[in-house]
């Protein structure tokens, strides 16, 4: 189970499916060469899996985050939450998480400014790649389809 209190309410969800995880973690791997190591990407960026963060009263764990790296602070290494605002926040949608996804963590987020938050349905990602097995996830098409 994962643990998340929003609004102070406990909100307990099973952990991921396959799909899900799978999901996340082709975009996780996607998103770490270009912008986590800097290749054929920006870089300067701190992408993480599924970290628990703590966001005034609220604790959460996002299935991916992202922090520009001159504000993510090396000194969150050494705890067990984070209590920066990441800059990019992914959800991974699933049956059990999108209503909360939604409805709840998406306004959070803009509480506290996170500037790009994604909503990914991994059937959707993951079905449009199928037909193309040997490119990888691109995180544009992943973005476009989570706008739509």
């Amino acid at each position: 189970m994962i643990a998340e209190i929003i609004d102070g309410v406990l909100i307990a969800t099973p952990r991921p499916a396959v799909r899900h995880a799978n999901a996340s973690s082709r975009l996780g791997d996607a998103l770490g060469s270009p912008f986590h190591r800097g290749r054929g990407g920006p870089g300067s960026w701190i992408i993480l899996d599924e970290p628990e963060l703590h966001l005034g009263d609220d604790v959460v764990v996002p299935d991916l985050v992202g922090w520009r790296r001159e504000r993510f602070s090396e000194a969150a290494g050494d705890a067990a939450a984070i209590e920066i605002a990441p800059d990019w926040v992914c959800e991974v949608l699933s049956a059990s998480t999108a209503g909360i996804d939604r409805t709840k963590k998406l306004p959070l987020y803009a509480r506290e400014k996170v500037v790009h938050a994604w909503l990914v349905d991994p059937r959707r990602a993951l079905r449009r790649h199928r037909d193309r097995p040997r490119r990888p996830l691109d995180p544009l098409t992943v973005a476009r389809e989570a706008r739509r």
